[in-house]
């Protein structure tokens, strides 16, 4: 379809002006009067080649909205409506003011939104990859209560504890996801070039050599000859373990796969629970339905497994269960959080425990990635051990015989 520019007015009479997409310009017309904008002029938009234009709006799209800066621009948007600042001069003061490319395009998009009639929930909803189904949601119930500027302290609040949460378990992991890849690169390396050397020599000896020497020579052999085959097939296995883990049963598989990794796949599990119950805590406390809370936030938990026990959850409460009740069905959390959460539904103070749960997988994260290093390091060691130990078994036990045979003789 077309694009077309527009001049007009807003129901408060202020000029606005942008695009829209449409068959025609009566069309546009149309779309206008419906919002709540009288058209002025309307034309088709005139695009110009610009190279530096271009380049500039590609860079633009290419960098990422981060955690930090959703958190940032949520603390602002608090400070600057607990100010008394009109919602549409405060997006203008922080598109101005934004470092990040790409939100302040989306900053501009959601006040031309605004500037045709919708509200602030039906304006960010239109960018799904920047704002999840948890935070349109709570915009929502902020704009529909009259506490907006709460909503937005709470998700800066939340954002930012996700943020540090993912960084924590990312530096974690780092070390030993780097030495792991070094291993393996080095028994690619030594396969390579060092035992092909060692091989010739040996040649020369004319001597039996020991069994475990003769498979590191074979494997060193099979690396040589078919090096580019094997290469080819690791990126080819890259690529479509990555093709399939965006399947659904893919996807579903790698997660629940995660869980399982011995000693990090139980800090992912708790973490995701920390946001889990952090996050139903915050919706419960802005006046979220539970129901729907919990719809909303089994699509946003990123992780499909715990998403399945999550519906669960849901549709038990819609059954009318307890949240305890459906809590302890699923198998997610231990007794001890359940007998919180029962507390919480008797005391009527649900939103409070759920804080008090998310509080406790947190203390429980930061300790475990405290010691996560500690952990993996015995088991990196004992992994290194035992391949130095065979690659020095085959290597020198050849010339171990050899200085055997020069003696007696």
């Amino acid at each position: 379809m077309p694009l077309f520019q527009y001049k007009g007015r807003n129901q408060r009479g202020e000029a606005v002006r942008g695009h829209l997409e449409a068959v025609s310009p009566d069309a546009v017309a149309a779309q206008l009067m419906n919002s709540g904008v009288i058209p002025i002029d309307i034309g088709v938009a005139q695009v110009r080649e610009d190279v530096f234009a271009g380049l500039k709006a590609r860079l633009a799209a290419s960098t990422r909205i981060t955690l930090t800066d959703l958190s940032l621009f949520s603390r602002q948007m608090y400070t600057l409506i607990k100010a008394g600042v009109p919602i549409m001069q405060a997006l203008r003061g922080l598109r101005d003011s934004t470092q990040n490319p790409a939100l302040a395009k989306v900053i501009i998009s959601v006040g031309e939104s605004l500037d045709t009639g919708l509200d602030l929930t039906s304006a960010l909803r239109r960018h799904p990859q920047v704002f999840s189904p948890l935070y349109v949601n709570m915009v929502q119930v902020g704009e529909t209560t009259g506490s907006l500027q709460e909503v937005f302290l709470q998700l800066a609040i939340y954002l930012e504890r996700e943020k540090d949460t993912r960084d924590r378990i990312k530096s974690a992991t780092r070390y030993p996801m780097f030495v792991v890849a070094a291993i393996f690169i080095a028994i690619f390396i030594i396969n390579l070039f060092v035992i092909p050397t060692f091989a010739k020599v040996y040649a020369g000896f004319k001597i039996e050599l020991p069994m475990a020497t003769q498979i590191l020579i074979a494997s060193s052999n099979f690396t040589v000859a078919y090096w580019p085959v094997i290469l080819m097939t690791i990126i080819t296995a890259v690529f479509a373990l990555r093709y399939y883990v965006r399947t659904p049963e893919g996807r579903y598989r790698w997660h629940k796969m995660k869980l399982d990794i011995p000693v990090v796949g139980k800090v992912i599990y708790k973490a995701t629970l920390g946001r889990f119950a952090r996050a139903l805590a915050v919706m419960m406390k802005s006046g979220v339905p539970l129901v729907q809370g919990m719809t909303v936030i089994s699509r946003a938990v990123d992780n499909d497994y715990i998403s399945d026990r999550i519906v669960q959850m849901r549709d038990g409460v819609e059954r009318g269960e307890t949240i305890a009740r459906t809590a302890a069905a699923t198998g997610m959390f231990p007794s001890l959080v359940i007998q919180m959460i029962a507390v919480g539904e008797d005391t009527g103070s649900v939103d409070e425990l759920m804080f008090n749960v998310a509080e406790y997988y947190e203390r429980e994260v930061d300790y475990d990635i405290t010691n996560l290093s500690t952990a993996l390091q015995p088991i990196l060691i004992v992994f290194l051990s035992i391949m130095v130990f065979i690659l020095a078994l085959g290597v020198f036990l050849p010339m171990w015989d050899l200085a055997q045979v020069a003696r007696k003789g």
